[in-house]
């Protein structure tokens, strides 16, 4: 099945030029050209990546990303004329996956969709693990303690998700964020820790006697269990 991508961008020859290269490549394509069409279509139309320009018009794309975020971990990607590192910074820690900025090359914007694509939780050939009273549903990405729903932002999600698929494994700062994060990461190695922090108190009701995630000095972080079903 092909997936879907929303180019939300208000400047119809940039949009036709994205739609171009990602149709060539084999993306089901979507445009909206202001910030309520773009949310609109993303309820209605469930795509697979969100391609996020910021400077539109009736609804700014941090309003958008802000919408998007309130309901789905859907990846986004931001793209925009402004270079300013700090806008950079800005919408990765606001939730997005990625950033591109103005002018762009289409062949790398197809490259990073299909990058940030790979990094995100997929379907394996089981759908779901039980560790104790924690259940995690692979097919939905959710997450679930003693059969009530564990409500974590799009990145702690995904953390998650890639440390319960390896139990009993220990991972340092660096393979997480390049999991995770992605290698294009702008942003210290200290926001796993504060990722780990979060998702711990998170699951303050999960028996230590089911599991835990264990951090070993100079070492990493494992999630460790003595068993899964």
């Amino acid at each position: 099945m092909k997936q879907k991508v929303l180019i939300v961008e208000d400047e119809a020859n940039i949009s036709m030029v994205l739609k171009a290269f990602l149709a060539k490549a084999g993306f089901l394509v979507e445009q909206a050209y202001n910030g309520e069409q773009a949310v609109s279509l993303f309820e209605s139309g469930k795509p697979s990546l969100v391609l996020l320009d910021i400077t539109l018009p009736v609804m700014d794309g941090w309003t958008v990303l802000k919408r998007i975020r309130q309901v789905s971990s859907c990846p986004v990607i931001m793209l925009t004329a402004l270079s300013d590192i700090n806008y950079r910074i800005e919408g990765l820690n606001s939730g997005a996956d990625d950033y591109l900025s103005k002018p762009f090359v289409g062949d790398e914007v197809v490259a990073r969709i299909r990058a940030v694509l790979r990094r995100m939780p997929q379907v394996a050939t089981e759908n779901a693990a039980l560790f104790g009273g924690l259940k995690v549903d692979y097919n939905a990405s959710e997450i679930a303690l003693n059969g009530k729903p564990v409500h974590l932002t799009p990145r702690d999600l995904s953390l998650l998700l890639f440390l319960t698929r390896h139990p009993n494994q220990t991972f340092d700062r660096d393979q997480l964020i390049e999991s995770v994060w992605g290698m294009d990461y702008v942003g210290s190695d200290r926001a796993v820790d504060m990722a780990i922090k979060r998702i711990r108190q998170s699951l303050a009701g999960w028996s230590s006697e089911e599991g835990d995630i264990v951090t070993f000095k100079r070492l990493g972080y494992q999630f460790r269990v003595k068993s899964a079903t």
